[in-house]
């Protein structure tokens, strides 16, 4: 670049050259060259940069209602946050989101790119800060310690908000596929091995209940988040701010975000402890860790689709194989499992973050931003995408269904209140050991009629609690295939 697209400016290091189109300053792009980590910029989190905006805003309103604020200087900082949270100038959020200083970095950032927009509002050039100053105006009354824990919190409240979202959506479908699998018998199964009947409809209808329940566990957690510590500064005891700052600031960020936030009882404690952060990420886990095993299922009953389950099928997306012609894999539910596994990831990093604070200030909270923010997008986008891509495709292989369950012994199970368990459990040996079906060896051994046999293995019996009367005779019964062996071992 010549020398006109420069523009100086000066800080506690002496002077450097800042791009002039750049609405970022010389702390910003000190930053910007000392933390090349991650690759991703604060831009990459909108909710972060919307809620850095609206503290900032919320801020210059309340020094401003206070008089320590002019009001052209409060109306060009307002209208500028207003373009920020709209979504203008993300781009210039450039800093990486993992970074030394606490958040200073990131703070600093929000600071020089609305000074310099509101710069030009005021009819001035960018870098003119005689008229405007990042510092002394844009963060009045303010310290990094209490603005970035205040954004960060908002903005885990606007990601709990879309993840709600997707979830429930997700929820949705799976409940719809439960209706729609309501009758179509399958086996169940334990440990990997038969176990007893159920019905498709009730195996997805476990998927849509689990979502529910961890709704519910995220709603909770979200409380802890709109507790802030804005008006500490710089330790918690608000020094170089105003008595009222904190309770007016609070009043119009409560009013420009629509969060019902409260001020922490203590901002000491407030200002170094990250538990709500961590209670977030272990619920996130939670969310994460069900997913996944969700997405094992959908893999198991889909196997196949000869030498497998083959209960269900999956959409077919995409060829599976650079080798294997005709191969489809379940790429959807592959990919759900991988960003579980990034979650369980990210929480152990918020826990190691949270837990290396020390006395007043933990100056780890980027990286628990950066963690967390990305569980968030990627849980997110994750159950949007099972949703659309898997989930709402799924179709039954009700033949297959019928056969499992026709040959498996498991229905030996439903017959205990018929014949005992000592009799069910002959007639399921002797059928496996023949490879036929409990049907065939009960009529065989005349243990029940076929009239008590289809009255026991009628479908609402195999599915649901029911009152079953006394046991069917078996005192003229001939013996079963297990007590004839043990009778001719014996003689």
């Amino acid at each position: 670049m010549s020398k006109q697209e420069f523009r100086v400016e000066h800080d506690l290091l002496g002077e450097k050259a800042v791009p002039r189109e750049a609405y970022y300053g010389v702390h910003t792009l000190r930053a910007k060259e000392n933390f090349e980590i991650s690759g991703t910029t604060v831009s990459a989190f909108p909710n972060l940069v919307i809620a850095l905006a609206a503290v900032k805003q919320a801020a210059a309103e309340a020094n401003a209602d206070l008089g320590l604020l002019d009001k052209s200087l409060r109306n060009a900082i307002v209208s500028a946050c207003i373009e920020v949270r709209e979504g203008r100038l993300h781009d210039q959020f450039v800093v990486d989101v993992i970074q030394g200083g606490a958040g200073t970095s990131t703070n600093m950032n929000a600071n020089e790119v609305i000074c310099n927009r509101a710069l030009e509002l005021m009819g001035h050039e960018r870098g003119e800060y005689g008229y405007l100053h990042p510092n002394e105006h844009v963060n009045l009354a303010q310290s990094t310690n209490d603005v970035y824990p205040t954004a960060l919190r908002i903005a885990t409240f606007f990601a709990i908000e879309h993840l709600l979202e997707a979830m429930s959506h997700l929820r949705d479908v799976f409940d719809q596929k439960s209706r729609e699998f309501a009758g179509l018998l399958k086996l169940g199964r334990t440990q990997l091995q038969d176990a007893v009947p159920m019905t498709l409809g009730q195996e997805f209808s476990t998927y849509a209940v689990m979502l529910e329940e961890d709704m519910l566990r995220l709603r909770e957690a979200s409380d802890l988040i709109r507790e802030i510590n804005l008006g500490a500064t710089a330790i918690g005891t608000g020094i170089t701010a105003h008595p009222e700052y904190a309770r007016r600031a609070l009043e119009a960020l409560n009013r420009i975000t629509g969060i019902e936030l409260s001020t922490a009882p203590n901002l000491i404690e407030a200002t170094q402890d990250c538990g709500a952060f961590v209670q977030i990420s272990g619920v996130l886990k939670r969310i994460a860790v069900k997913l996944s095993k969700t997405c094992n299922d959908l893999r198991l009953l889909s196997s196949g689709p000869r030498a497998g389950f083959g209960e269900i099928n999956l959409p077919p997306m995409q060829a599976g194989s650079s080798i294997m012609p005709g191969k489809v894999n379940p790429v959807i539910p592959e990919v759900v499992n991988q960003v579980a596994f990034e979650v369980f990831g990210n929480d152990l990093t918020v826990t190691f973050a949270a837990e290396g604070g020390q006395l007043q200030l933990n100056a780890f909270e980027p990286i628990i931003a950066s963690a967390l923010f990305r569980s968030f997008k990627h849980l997110t986008a994750a159950c949007n995408t099972l949703a659309d891509k898997c989930v709402k495709g799924i179709t039954a292989n009700a033949d297959r269904l019928r056969e499992t369950m026709e040959r498996s012994i498991a229905l030996a199970t439903a017959l205990n209140p018929y014949i005992g368990y000592k009799n069910a459990t002959a007639v399921a040996a002797e059928a496996h050991a023949e490879g036929t079906t409990i049907r065939e060896v009960v009529l065989r051994r005349r243990l029940m009629t076929e009239a008590q046999l289809e009255e026991a293995l009628q479908p609402e019996a195999l599915i649901a609690p029911r009152v079953y009367g006394s046991l069917v005779n078996l005192a003229d019964a001939p013996a079963t295939g297990e007590e004839r062996g043990i009778a001719t071992a014996k003689s």
